[in-house]
């Protein structure tokens, strides 16, 4: 008789491990995947898109990532780049926007914007801009109307980190209305200037 009361204490033991196990168990999550993110180009992704710095970059090699170009906190709702240069509300990108477009963009700084991190990457001193915004301003309206006519004159009178063609950005990463801005523009048109973290910018949508 009492082995058979051991017998059904020790299956009743567990039984309720058992249950305990169940209960709690919890799939484990992989390190570094996010289970929100879509491996397609229509998804989100929590890898930092490759910029292509150019026809001649190779996918595999020598790929700049969007932190070569703008800073981690750049992206968001409020703030510089967050309206339109005649101060409207940014509008949701058209359903036909491209995906990624090839772009060049003249740079006028001024003081209090963000350094331009691929300007330092390719060997510029950090010098931070003196100038006032409004002087800044009145700068890149003058520029912008130069490259109308010359796009590479303009770019030749802009901050370092301004470029005839700086690579290809993909839709998400800048902020929203540099990226209204460029990827409703025409391939071959240009605008500006537009305000941004970095200072303003005149872009020439090359693709």
């Amino acid at each position: 008789m009492q082995r058979w009361v051991s017998t059904l204490v020790g299956l009743a033991a567990v039984a309720l491990a058992v249950w305990l196990v169940v209960h709690n168990f919890k799939a484990p999550r992989a390190l570094g995947h996010d289970s929100n993110a879509l491996a397609d180009d229509g998804g989100v992704s929590t890898a930092p898109p490759a910029v292509d710095a150019g026809p001649s970059a190779s996918a595999e090699a020598g790929a700049l990532f969007l932190g070569d170009l703008t800073l981690p906190e750049a992206r968001g709702d409020g703030g510089l780049g967050a309206t339109l240069p005649d101060g409207t509300p940014v509008p949701p990108l058209p359903m036909n926007a491209p995906r990624q477009v090839r772009f060049g963009v003249v740079l006028v700084s001024y003081e209090g914007a963000q350094p331009n991190v691929a300007a330092i990457s390719e060997g510029h001193p950090l010098r931070p801009a003196t100038r006032s915004k409004a002087d800044a301003h009145q700068l890149a309206v003058k520029l912008a109307a130069t490259a109308e006519q010359d796009f590479h004159a303009a770019v030749q009178q802009g901050d370092a980190g301004s470029g005839d063609d700086v690579g290809r950005v993909k839709i998400g990463i800048l902020e929203p209305a540099p990226e209204y801005v460029l990827f409703t523009l025409r391939v071959g048109g240009i605008a500006g200037p537009v305000d941004t973290p970095r200072g303003y910018w005149v872009v020439k949508r090359l693709e």
